[in-house]
């Protein structure tokens, strides 16, 4: 098992919640310690895809760790360096706008402010069916600021959704062995 401490942050985008949970539980097998965090809408929001309590509930099943889940609980991450690496996946295009922003109004982006300033990596795994129209901005500003490492990622239906994106989720686990070691794992945009 991996010692390295790994912070797992949860964000709408509910339609890709099923494979970022099989990812998760990828995760869970490798590490010793996978600290879960969910957004505000992840806590509280029911869905075709499944209700707010099914999924907080597989992820501290899954995590072996109680969800954080508000701004408060979020803080001590960075104060106390609680991770070594955070995963933000989905990473939906609110989360990054947020992010390239500086906005801190949910457990996530919390996470991530109090996580950076350990000078730490954060890795992204987006899904944004806008990310290339309105969040396409925030994404760039993303790909060029220190520690922010991006889940490979392309057009998941340029048919039919032509501005959106997706994230390769079962690169998680390689994008966070690249971001450790500092490099962005290549190529990040997908075919």
């Amino acid at each position: 098992m991996r010692t390295e401490r790994v912070g797992f942050a949860i964000c709408g985008s509910f339609c890709t919640h099923a494979k970022v949970l099989a990812e998760l539980e990828k995760l869970c097998g490798e590490y010793e310690t996978v600290i879960p965090i969910v957004s505000g809408a992840c806590r509280s929001t029911n869905t075709r895809f499944g209700t707010a309590e099914d999924l907080v509930a597989s992820v501290e099943r899954l995590t072996g760790h109680t969800v954080i889940s508000s701004i408060k609980d979020a803080e001590p991450i960075g104060p106390k360096k609680l991770l070594d690496v955070l995963v933000i996946a989905p990473c939906t295009g609110n989360t990054l706008g947020k992010l390239a922003c500086g906005i801190t109004d949910t457990a996530v982006t919390m996470a991530a402010k109090a996580h950076l300033r350990n000078d730490r990596p954060v890795v992204l795994a987006v899904a944004s069916n806008d990310g290339l129209s309105g969040t396409a901005k925030n994404l760039g500003e993303l790909l060029v600021r220190k520690n922010y490492y991006f889940v490979p990622f392309g057009q998941d239906d340029a048919e039919k959704k032509p501005c959106s994106l997706m994230a390769d989720f079962s690169l998680i686990g390689e994008t966070i062995q690249a971001a450790l070691a500092g490099r962005q794992l290549q190529p990040v945009l997908l075919r």
